[in-house]
């Protein structure tokens, strides 16, 4: 498998993505758009579902989705399954991911998503420690463990000026907008965990802005994914409802939002990632961007 060369109509061709999370939901939406742009893409997910969380885990059949999906738009892939809490497994995949993907030359990683995330919630009294833990576990320690993981290639990758280029690589942090910059009940662990993808943004775009990387969180809204779309949430904000169901939850996540939605889809916040991913957003770094329909505006 091999990186495109570049060209007008793929900005990203010749180039190398990360996506974390990428077997299904947003984590596969990104990845098949950024190889839409000519990216080639190493797909990392867990592939099981984490201890805590009431909803079913991805899969390996859809992590080969993804691939499958990936591939058939002429882009370089290689799906592998690995746990985002272990950097060495974590290192070691992606050197693995890079071997397969382009020659010599093209074995860098231009950008990274860190994507990979769980969802839950409980009123504190009731929130497991083990929950807690898991949480910031993935939702932080998962998006370090993703970005160190990824900067020896990014820090020797040819086309940033350090290195003779002109370009920069891009760290895409995935972030919340009811998390990350609002903090609503019953959401502790994960408004601590989001909230700290913030910070690490911030720092990291100060630190590695002069070595031509840039870093942004995205922060997405309720998205029509599997994380908010199971009994568990549908229970969580309908409490009243013996037995709640999707359209039992749309008037309350339409009321969250400015625009007349109750949730995006996974596509609105992959046009976002595509952005940041490229050159259009050369200049930008250390920027918050909402795809939220107007909810951190309320």
């Amino acid at each position: 498998m091999s990186a495109d060369a570049g060209s007008s109509e793929r900005p990203l061709a010749g180039r190398i993505a990360v996506v974390t999370g990428a077997a299904r939901g947003q984590g596969r939406s990104h990845a098949v758009r950024l190889a839409a742009d000519g990216a080639a893409v190493i797909a990392i997910d867990l592939c099981a579902a984490p201890a805590t969380t009431a909803y079913e885990g991805s899969t390996r059949a859809d992590l080969d989705e993804t691939v499958a999906l990936v591939e058939s738009l002429g882009a370089g892939c290689v799906g592998l399954s690995v746990d985002v809490r272990n950097l060495s497994l974590l290192s070691a995949a992606i050197e693995q991911g890079l071997g397969a993907i382009g020659d010599e030359r093209a074995r860098h990683v231009d950008i990274m998503v860190a994507n990979a995330g769980i969802a839950g919630g409980a009123p504190i009294e009731l929130m497991a420690a083990e929950a807690w833990q898991e949480m910031i576990d993935i939702n932080l320690t998962g998006v370090w463990n993703s970005v160190k993981a990824v900067i020896p290639s990014m820090l020797t990758n040819p086309r940033l000026p350090a290195n003779g280029g002109s370009g920069t690589a891009s760290l895409i942090l995935i972030s919340s907008a009811n998390g990350g910059l609002k903090a609503p009940p019953n959401l502790t662990h994960y408004a601590a965990a989001k909230h700290g993808v913030v910070g690490m943004m911030r720092s990291l775009a100060n630190e590695l802005g002069a070595r031509g990387i840039r870093v942004n969180t995205v922060h997405p809204t309720a998205v029509d994914t599997r994380l908010i779309h199971n009994d568990f949430t549908y229970r969580l904000f309908r409490p009243d409802l013996e037995s709640p169901g999707r359209e039992d939850v749309v008037e309350l996540f339409r009321s969250f939002h400015s625009l007349p939605i109750p949730w995006i889809d996974s596509s609105d916040v992959s046009e976002a990632v595509a952005f940041l991913a490229s050159d259009s957003s050369r200049y930008i770094t250390g920027i918050t961007m909402t795809v939220d329909a107007g909810l951190s505006a309320r």
